[in-house]
Order: C-alpha cells, then structure tokens, then sequence
C-alpha cells in the first residue's frame, strides 16, 4: 500500500490487523481486468482499523470518472463484510493521483499473463511526453514490433496495438 496522503491521527489497532486487511484485499478483484487485484493494481492507499473497530480503506482511482470505482467499492466493502467486518469506510484518495507506475511486479506479470501489455514506461517526468513513445512489447511473442490501431481499447485506460511480428491484437494499458 501506498504513503496515506491523509494526516489522521492513527488510534491503536489490533495487533496484525494491518496483515489481516492486506490479505482480504488482495483477493479483491478489478471487475475490468478480473487477474488483477485491487493491491496489484496498486490503487489502495491504506487499510487500517480503528480503535472503535471501524475499518477504513482508502481507495484511488485510476482516472476520474472510471467507471469501475463504484465497483470496486463495494467489492471492497462485501469482502470485508464476509470476512467478519461490520463497519467499514472505503475513502476516495484524489491526492496525489493515482499513476500507472504504482501497478506492482506482479500486477505487470499477471497483466502480461493475461494478454495485456502492461505499461511500457514510467510517468514521473512530463519531460517525457515530448519525447517519442517507446516501444511497446506484444504480450504473447514479447516482439516490440507493434503498432497501435486504436487509442481506444476494451476500457478507456487501455489502449488497441497489434504485433507486426504475430499479427496478433492487443489491449496495452496505458502509461497515466
């Protein structure tokens, strides 16, 4: 999980209550990319209990206004439920915006496992955008002998390319 943005003074938890929420989580699943969990995408920014029992969980989403938010919400919310949390707070987490580069190791793998390149790059520096895009390898013969045929792809953070090499399409999650 990432550095919580928000300054709320930390009450005292149970003791592996961290470890606990951590592995419920990573069972939550992406209803747009359902290999990838919540934490693989790397879109929770804390888990934590409160004294009073309360769990919160904050929750960046990937672009304003994707519409698997609310999913993933109330996913996070039904998983906590089942395993035994009655009072449970999903906070949205705008600042600092979510970036494709918090997607973990494993994400990218499953990403690629799945038929989805993951993103070819990092965002950090917006000296990069003038810079010319790099090359982006096919998810299943690894050729960087692609093109894109779509800004476009299956959800608005992918994209459509196809491997000159295999001739096979693809989505490529897009660098945000």
């Amino acid at each position: 999980m990432h550095a919580e943005a928000d300054a709320t003074p930390s009450a005292v938890v149970p003791a592996g209550a961290e470890a606990r929420l951590q592995a419920i989580l990573d069972t939550v699943l992406d209803p747009e990319i359902p290999v990838l969990s919540v934490t693989d995408l790397g879109i929770v920014r804390y888990a934590r209990q409160t004294a009073s029992g309360q769990v919160q969980v904050g929750v960046s989403p990937t672009y304003s206004g994707c519409p698997a938010t609310q999913i993933i919400k109330s996913s996070i919310v039904a998983a906590l439920h089942l395993a035994g949390f009655p009072d449970v707070a999903v906070i949205e987490v705008l600042a600092p915006p979510w970036t494709s580069d918090w997607i973990t190791a494993s994400g990218r793998r499953k990403l690629r496992d799945y038929g989805i390149a993951p993103p070819a790059e990092s965002v950090g520096s917006p000296r990069r955008l003038l810079q010319p895009a790099l090359a982006v390898a096919c998810p299943r013969c690894a050729s960087t002998a692609t093109e894109i045929l779509s800004e476009f792809g299956s959800t608005p953070c992918k994209a459509l390319y196809r491997c000159t090499n295999c001739l096979e399409p693809f989505d490529y999650f897009k660098c945000i």
